[in-house]
């Protein structure tokens, strides 16, 4: 039998490199010592790296247990409000302390309510004039020719009965425009009346722009709409009601979900303000001076004969909160306001990029933390959704239901159901996402009712839905069948799609909702993790 013979070094006794490393014969006493502090030092940052790794990895196994919840959807459906319903249930202190910073957000929303109903009434000479045709209000595109084009999944849908056809001749008046009557020597009583409100609020028309860059820090969208006014994670400090540290603790928190402690830090820096001008706290003081000052005129403009008319036939169309906020103009003008819970609620600003929110969501007697991330839904934010498909645990995806009549922004020739509908369309189809839980909320129910209330019929924008009855029943059954036909034609492994039908903004139905979906969501974690 063959023995091979080992390597010499195999039997030493000695370490090999420890004979390398051995201290030199000549060492003098202040070599040993500086020998010693340095291998001392280099042992204390291995034993530290070794530590972080090892948080690291238990960091990495607690992690794997928590539930991480994307909230899709077009602009304006209501993500963000249902992230602060989440927030109010599991997290009302952090809300508390974000309060203060919704007053500049109110204050936004009532400025922009003025100045838009102001525009419209510019646009139409600040005169309305009867006619039977039901003539959209004219910074919209909704009934206009262009708009009129084929649905890809609802079957079509039109502006308005007759059918359009190629201009007659030049024209400088916009569609929908009515002839300026008169001439500026025989200006009507109603024409004065609005002069002088547009002179007297054009400091609160103003203060719009300000108001809207200090949310935004001075971003704007190209081609976002309605003023491209975008706000990102940390807009509490510009609007003064966080404090930058509290923002930078939070942010250490969450390290690696896209945001680095540089980025917050730079963030928290940019945003206390220039020297010399004012900072948030007195811009809001002074916004809340002018609107007290402002209060009567606001009231005579949105209680005014012409506006009313021209609510009543469309031809002014606000934002779904500007009324909330208009009919309340005494108690938010108010030296001492502090935002509610629902004008927080109510209060809008759009989202850009993607926000995490973390929440302890007790399950069995102990914390499981949900990682919450509210997105922005613009069609041009929607690729920023991709990174977290992958560790996504459920997706709510929101559709408006109330956005029938609606068209998007960012493409005036699509329907806003349309649209939800190509976008559930998409996210049933990813491969990323088959085995995500999916729950899908049909919102904006209350707006619906009012709508339906107000005689709009739904055929003529979704001509599909033909001569079915105009009821609130017939109309939610008939969106719910279209988004229920989607999620069948893409549900290869046999996933149940839970539907609710919500209105974000009442809290007291939106708590019992979001504890279904809770516990919906929490079978399929337990499920996944083999425990049931």
């Amino acid at each position: 039998m063959l023995h091979a013979r080992r390597p010499p070094s195999v039997y030493s006794q000695d370490d090999p490199l420890n004979y390398v490393l051995r201290p030199p014969e000549a060492e003098t006493e202040a070599e040993r010592r500086a020998r010693v502090e340095a291998e001392q030092e280099a042992k204390r940052v291995s034993d530290s790296i070794d530590e972080e790794l090892r948080q690291d990895k238990r960091n990495y196994d607690r992690s794997k247990q928590d539930v991480r919840l994307l909230l899709l959807g077009q602009a304006e459906s209501g993500k963000s409000t249902l992230q602060k319903q989440f927030q109010l249930m599991y997290n009302p202190d952090s809300l508390d302390n974000e309060r203060a910073s919704w007053r500049m957000v109110v204050y936004f929303n009532m400025a922009r309510s003025v100045k838009r109903i102001l525009d419209v009434l510019e646009a139409h000479g600040d005169v309305f004039e009867d006619d039977s045709a039901d003539r959209s209000d004219v910074s919209s595109y909704e009934h206009s020719p262009v708009r009129r084009v084929t649905g890809e999944l609802l079957g079509g849908r039109d502006g308005s009965p007759e059918q359009a056809g190629p201009s007659t001749g030049p024209s400088t008046q916009p569609s929908g425009y009515p002839a300026l009557p008169g001439t500026p020597n025989t200006l009507s009583d109603s024409q004065k009346e609005i002069a002088t409100l547009r002179l007297r609020l054009s400091p609160l028309v103003a203060a719009e722009a300000t108001l809207g860059d200090r949310l935004s820090g001075g971003v704007r969208v190209s081609g976002s709409g309605r003023g491209g006014v975008y706000v990102r994670r940390g807009w509490q400090i510009r609007s003064g009601g966080r404090s930058g540290s509290a923002l930078q603790q939070r942010g250490r928190k969450s390290l690696g979900t896209g945001s680095t402690q540089s980025d917050l830090t730079r963030t928290s820096i940019s945003e206390e303000g220039t020297p010399g001008l004012p900072g948030p706290a007195e811009i809001v003081e002074d916004i809340g001076r002018l609107l007290d000052g402002s209060r009567d005129d606001v009231k005579t403009l949105w209680n005014s004969d012409i506006v009313r008319r021209m609510i009543k036939k469309r031809r002014l169309r606000l934002e779904e909160w500007s009324e909330f906020f208009l009919l309340a103009i005494d108690r938010v003008a108010a030296k001492d306001y502090v935002p509610s819970t629902d004008d927080i609620l109510h209060a809008r600003i759009q989202t850009m990029g993607v926000a995490e929110h973390t929440f302890d969501v007790p399950l069995h007697g102990k914390a499981v933390s949900w990682h919450l991330y509210d997105v922005g839904g613009a069609r041009g934010q929607r690729h920023t959704w991709v990174p977290y498909f992958d560790e996504a645990n459920a997706i709510i995806f929101v559709a408006p239901v109330s956005a029938f009549d609606q068209y998007l922004e960012e493409d005036p020739r699509t329907n806003r159901i349309d649209d939800s509908l190509q976008l559930f369309t998409q996210i049933c189809a990813n491969p990323l996402l088959k085995h995500i839980h999916l729950v899908l909320f049909l919102n904006k129910t209350d707006v619906l009712q009012a709508k339906l209330d107000s005689g709009l019929k739904v055929n003529k924008y979704i001509t599909s839905f033909g001569e079915r009855p105009n009821d609130f029943d017939t109309v939610v059954n008939y969106f719910r069948a279209h988004f229920l036909q989607v999620h069948r034609k893409n549900n290869e492994r046999k996933r149940v799609l839970y539907t609710h039908l919500t209105s974000v903004v009442d809290i007291k139905a939106t708590r019992s909702i979001i504890a279904n979906v809770r516990d919906s969501i929490f079978r399929d974690y337990l499920k996944s993790a083999a425990l049931v």
